[in-house]
C-alpha cells in the first residue's frame, strides 16, 4: 500500500515485512450505541471488520469478504471501510432485511445481573450470513476469520471452505470470539471452534471466550492454560488468550510462553473493539517479524522468545490505545511511531 504525504505532514511510516494481501473473511455490522439520556448512535464495526480496518491502518493491503444489506446503514459501513483504504470484495451486498446490527448497549451501572461492568458492551443481533466465496487478484499471505461469520449457517461453511482452501498460500488466523446469543449451546460452537483451531496458525481469544466454549471459571488461568495446551495440540503454531487486567498469555508450539501484563497506566474509554485490536496487532507483528505466508509455517512454529515478545506488547499497544477512545478506533502506524 502507497503512503499519502502532504506539505505540512510527516510521512506515514511504511508498514514492514513482505508485500502480500490480508484476505479477512466475516462480518461488518453496525454497533448501535447507546449511553442512558442519550440518542443512540450508529458505529459501523464487526469483529472481522475491524480486523481488517485496523489492518489497513497499519498500511497492509487488506480485503474483506463481508455480507451487507444494499440499504443505508451497508452503505455507511462500506464508507468507512473504504475511507480507511480496505478493498471490499464485489458481490457483497444482501438484500435489504440482511442487515446486521449490533446493539451495544453502554451502561453507566451494572443494573441487571447479565450485563458487564462500566464501559463494557452487550449485544443483540440483527442479521443474514450468506457470503460470497472470494476470489482474490492474487493468493493472500494472511487470512483472517472469527467470530459469528465461522459458526453461522449458511455462511460457516464458505468461512470453512476459505480456510482450507488459502492455506495454500497464507497464514490462518482465527479469533472464536464468542458471541452465546448466536452461536447455540457451547458443545455445538465447541465443536466447530476446535475443527477452525485445528486449520489455524495463530488463535487468539479471551477469557470470556473460553470459559463460555468450556464451562470454566475465566480467572482460573490454570484451567485457562490447559484448554490452550490442548489447541496447540490441535496444530497452531501461537495461541494467544487476553485476561483483561491480568494481561496477555501466549503459547507456543515451540515450547515458550510468554505473560505480557496489562498497563495499569491506561484509562478505559471504552471496550468494544479491543480484541479486534490485539488480533490485528497480532497479525501486524508476525508480518513485521516476515512470518506470514504458507511458506513460513514452519519458521512461524519455530518462533524464538524475543520475537514473540515483540509481537504480544506490539498488539498490546495497539489494543491499549483503542481502548483508551470511544469506538472501535484502532490506531494508525503513524500514532505508533
Amino acid at each position: 500500500m502507497t503512503t499519502a504525504t502532504t506539505e505540512n505532514a510527516a510521512p506515514t511510516p511504511a508498514a514492514p515485512g513482505p508485500a502480500g494481501t490480508a484476505l479477512v473473511i466475516g462480518e461488518a455490522l453496525v454497533d448501535v450505541v447507546i449511553h442512558p439520556g442519550a440518542e443512540p448512535v450508529d458505529i459501523p464495526g464487526g469483529s472481522p471488520a475491524n480486523v481488517a480496518l485496523g489492518l489497513a491502518r497499519l498500511g497492509r493491503d487488506a480485503e474483506l469478504d463481508c455480507w451487507i444489506a444494499d440499504d443505508e446503514r451497508g452503505r455507511a459501513i462500506r464508507s468507512h471501510l473504504v475511507a480507511d483504504g480496505v478493498r471490499i470484495t464485489p458481490e457483497q451486498f444482501g438484500e435489504v432485511h440482511a442487515e446486521w446490527v449490533a446493539m451495544a448497549e453502554k451502561l453507566g451501572l451494572k443494573t441487571f445481573p447479565e450485563l458487564y461492568i462500566l464501559h463494557a458492551a452487550t449485544y443483540v443481533f440483527d442479521l443474514d450470513w450468506t457470503p460470497p466465496y472470494p476470489a482474490p487478484a492474487e493468493p493472500p499471505i494472511l487470512v483472517h476469520t472469527g467470530s459469528i461469520a465461522a459458526i453461522l449457517e449458511p455462511g460457516a461453511r464458505t468461512v470453512e471452505q476459505v480456510l482450507r482452501d488459502f492455506r495454500a498460500s497464507a497464514t490462518v488466523c482465527y479469533d472464536p470470539n464468542a458471541r452465546p446469543q448466536l452461536m447455540g449451546s457451547p458443545e455445538e460452537a465447541r465443536e466447530i471452534v476446535e475443527r477452525l483451531v485445528a486449520l489455524s496458525d495463530l488463535v487468539k481469544c479471551s477469557d470470556e471466550d473460553v470459559a463460555w466454549f468450556y464451562g470454566i471459571n475465566e480467572d482460573d488461568d490454570a484451567a485457562l492454560e490447559g484448554v490452550l495446551r490442548g489447541w496447540l495440540q490441535m496444530g497452531p503454531a501461537i495461541v494467544v488468550v487476553t485476561r483483561g487486567k491480568r494481561g496477555a498469555l501466549a503459547l507456543t508450539h515451540s515450547g515458550l510462553r510468554l505473560e505480557v501484563p496489562a498497563d495499569p497506566a491506561v484509562v478505559v474509554a471504552d471496550t468494544v473493539g479491543a480484541g479486534d485490536s490485539f488480533m490485528g496487532g497480532l497479525e501486524d507483528g508476525l508480518w513485521s517479524e516476515g512470518l506470514v505466508g504458507a511458506q513460513q509455517r514452519e519458521a512461524l512454529r519455530a518462533i524464538d522468545a524475543a520475537a514473540l515478545e515483540r509481537v504480544v506488547r506490539h498488539a498490546s499497544r495497539i489494543a491499549d490505545i483503542t481502548v483508551s477512545r470511544a469506538g472501535a478506533n484502532p490506531p494508525t502506524r503513524a500514532e505508533l511511531a
